[in-house]
């Protein structure tokens, strides 16, 4: 698939995508004017004392870790923001977060508020409270650290005390000669380290208790007001809701494309029908016949030229096979076809061919109204003669050598009329009156009369609406066509909107400096009335050029 593909549902709905994005920036503008300021404080705690100790465990240091990971946890319990709420006088619950840093002991709390006196006020009442859920003993160890320093100091000078006696025993020893005072001496040392050994665990103890438990808290780092607000951003918050509004209206293009099967322009219609495509009408304007006939009535338009171009590609279309009976339909009725053939056979006649209309659509007939002719004879009546002729029932048009055939009377069955085989007696007089018949059809899917038609001409063309055409319908159309044997020589796309066509600006620019010759005469050429319908010729075989 070529990259234009991808590009032109964005060039199609640009318009889409321009107004989603701008509606997103401008929402998000306004939102973020009315947005306060944001304003962050952190406070900080220490889980333990193992930073106190020269030679921390490696137990301690994990317990603690641990147990910063509990406190973070229940710092985001009911009761602790509650206890905020209420030492604070907030009437609202308080926003903040706690988390333990990794590989740390440290507890960090983080406040965010509108007001940056009352995020330092909530991060140091929320390390208040969690201080609070640690064991009472601990935090009543302030009062107790005085007389715990003192018993360290009279321990350390007993145990030194007592050290300086092992030592003066040990040299009195030295100098003995007596196995009984030896002895005796050896003893009492042995004694001293006994006692010795109970002071140093005495000690220990009581620094542990002065230096406090794992299961502790202290303030590391208070929180101080903040100076500048965090947030919000607002160029990147607009920024990004200009890009979600860009995404979505660019993916509503996709899925619009997406879901929209239907034939546009020559593109698709290649694609889907592996046809070519002979011309390209544009939407025309108007119920009267002077609007619907712009071959004949505006021959100097964009619209009439097309039908020309579209003459000129059925001809070479056709060059080994002549030509000189088609078929007209569509997948659909109210698709263009009945204007199409209308347009088609006027600038036929204007070549200098010999035309005649036929009005094959016994359900709902429209090229009476399009040429403004009564419908009271007309195909019905031709099959009704013994043989079937149309002599005195083609009407002469406003175009010279252009004749028409209209439905007639409505029959019950017309698909039966269009088997039989006095149509095909019909088919063979109209042959032998005009060099061309174009033959205006029901729709293919509506009912069988396209396809009984179609195998009996020479050549069948195809009409789709651009835009309204679904795929898959006119692919269902073409087969049905092909099932039969007829011979499908093209597609006309009708109602094409002039920017799937570069021949329209061409088309308009040529139209408007083009002088009143060929015009003149083209517009006199419409304004007369052929006086009298061909008469039947020989047939011979040969065609008119």
């Amino acid at each position: 698939m070529e990259l234009k593909q991808y590009v032109k549902p964005l060039l199609k709905w640009w318009w889409l995508i321009v107004a989603s994005t701008l509606v997103a920036t401008l929402s998000s503008f306004l939102a973020t004017r009315q947005q306060p300021s944001i304003y962050s404080a952190e406070a900080t705690l220490m889980v333990g004392r193992s930073l106190e100790s020269p030679n921390p465990v490696q137990y301690d240091l994990y317990l603690s870790e641990r147990l910063g990971k509990t406190y973070a946890d229940l710092a985001d319990r009911k009761p602790i923001k509650d206890a905020v709420q209420a030492a604070l006088g907030l009437k609202w619950s308080p926003a903040y977060s706690v988390r333990m840093l990794p590989d740390t002991q440290l507890l960090e709390i983080r406040s965010i508020d509108t007001d940056p006196l009352r995020a330092q006020a909530i991060a140091n009442e929320v390390a208040n409270q969690l201080i609070l859920q640690t064991p009472a003993e601990e935090r009543d160890m302030l009062q107790r650290r005085e007389f715990l320093s003192k018993e360290l100091q009279q321990t350390e000078a007993v145990m030194e005390e007592t050290k300086a006696q092992i030592q003066r025993l040990r040299d009195q020893m030295a100098g003995m000669f007596s196995a009984r005072q030896i002895v005796d001496t050896r003893a009492e040392i042995a004694a001293l380290e006994q006692k010795l050994s109970t002071y140093k665990a005495d000690y220990v103890t009581t620094f542990n208790l002065l230096k406090g438990g794992t299961n502790t808290l202290h303030v590391v780092e208070t929180a101080e007001r903040p100076e500048a607000p965090i947030g919000p951003n607002n160029g990147l918050t607009i920024l990004l809701a200009a890009a979600i509004g860009f995404i979505l209206a660019a993916g509503a293009a996709y899925l619009l494309e997406y879901l929209d099967d239907t034939l546009k322009n020559p593109e698709d219609v290649k694609s889907a029908l592996k046809l070519s495509t002979l011309g390209s009408l544009t939407r025309i304007e108007g119920d009267q016949s002077s609007a619907k006939l712009v071959a004949a009535f505006q021959p100097d338009s964009p619209s009439a030229e097309a039908c020309r171009v579209l003459r000129t590609n059925l001809q070479f279309s056709s060059l080994d096979t002549p030509l000189r009976t088609l078929v007209v339909t569509s997948a659909h009725p109210r698709e263009g076809k009945s204007t199409t053939v209308a347009n088609l056979a006027v600038v036929m006649a204007q070549q200098g061919k010999r035309v005649i209309v036929v009005d094959t659509d016994l359900r709902r007939p429209s090229q009476h109204q399009i040429f403004g002719l009564p419908n009271n004879t007309g195909v019905t009546s031709a099959l009704l003669q013994d043989p079937p002729a149309c002599e005195g029932l083609l009407k002469a048009t406003l175009q010279e050598n252009l004749w028409a055939l209209t439905a007639g009377p409505l029959p019950p069955y017309p698909s039966e009329m269009l088997s039989s085989r006095r149509f095909a007696a019909l088919l063979d007089d109209l042959k032998q009156r005009a060099d061309v018949v174009l033959f205006d059809c029901p729709p293919v899917l509506a009912v069988a009369d396209a396809a009984i038609l179609a195998s009996q001409v020479d050549g069948v063309l195809f009409v789709v609406d651009a835009g309204i055409t679904r795929r898959q319908q006119a692919i269902r159309a073409c087969e049905a066509l092909q099932n039969v044997g007829a011979r499908v020589l093209g597609v006309v796309i009708n109602r094409i909107k002039s920017e799937h066509s570069d021949y329209y600006s061409y088309s308009r620019y040529y139209a408007s400096r083009s002088n009143s010759g060929t015009g003149g005469r083209q517009g006199r050429a419409a304004r007369r009335l052929a006086a009298h319908p061909p008469a039947a010729e020989p047939d011979t075989g040969a065609t008119a050029n």
